[in-house]
């Protein structure tokens, strides 16, 4: 084997080990962040992204950024479906309780128009 084969077997190998350690870094990063319930992205929110750029010294309010626009507009749409979908469960709960009822009183009401006693059993029941 000669020297340059040996030192690119060893320089893949290098490479090999540093990117699963700077991999394996990463993902020790994530788990930690949340595990601790930071987002997984620290440039995702915080003081620095939700904050205004400048502010007016009079007082007046600075309007809102691109991401802050986006980000409202977005919880108002999770808002919306939330309530949709509440409301569809609700209704789903409703109308299986209506249907329970229904067949219970369809069950009740074929055990009262059953045959009933005639005659003179009937009179011995009174």
């Amino acid at each position: 084997m000669s020297f340059v084969q040996t030192t690119n077997k060893l320089s893949f190998l290098q490479k090999v080990i540093i990117r699963h350690i700077s991999c394996s870094q990463v993902m020790l990063i994530k788990q930690w962040r949340v595990e601790r319930g930071l987002p997984i992205n620290k440039n995702a929110e915080g003081m620095l992204t939700d904050g205004p750029d400048y502010t007016f010294l009079d007082g007046r309010p600075t309007p809102l950024l691109q991401k802050q626009k986006k980000r409202m507009l977005q919880q108002r749409e999770f808002a919306s479906k939330i309530v949709e979908l509440s409301a569809e469960l609700d209704f789903a709960k409703k109308r299986y309780q209506d249907n329970l009822r229904a067949e219970q009183e369809e069950r009740d009401s074929i055990i009262r128009n059953r045959l009933r006693p005639k005659g003179k059993a009937l009179k011995e029941n009174k």
